[in-house]
């Protein structure tokens, strides 16, 4: 999946990669696609709630070797 923006939140624990995500997704335009890689078991959860409560679509998530991928369409 192409992404318009790349976040690495990797190592990073809660709340940072929201704060990140947040700071991220406000640098974007209406329909663009944010990529975000993170290490923190609790940004699953975490991301998932705040995609929702801003309105944004989630696209995809995805695990490998430890380290969450999740791709975001910004509202």
């Amino acid at each position: 999946m192409k992404a318009d923006k790349f976040l690495d939140a990797k190592g990073l624990a809660c709340p940072m990669p929201i704060v990140r995500t947040k700071k991220a997704m406000d640098e974007l335009e209406s329909g663009q696609v944010l990529e975000i890689h993170a290490t923190d078991k609790g940004s699953k959860s975490d991301l998932s709630a705040w995609v929702k409560a801003g309105g944004h679509e989630f696209l995809e998530q995805t695990e490998e070797n430890g380290v969450f991928t999740f791709f975001v369409k910004k509202k």
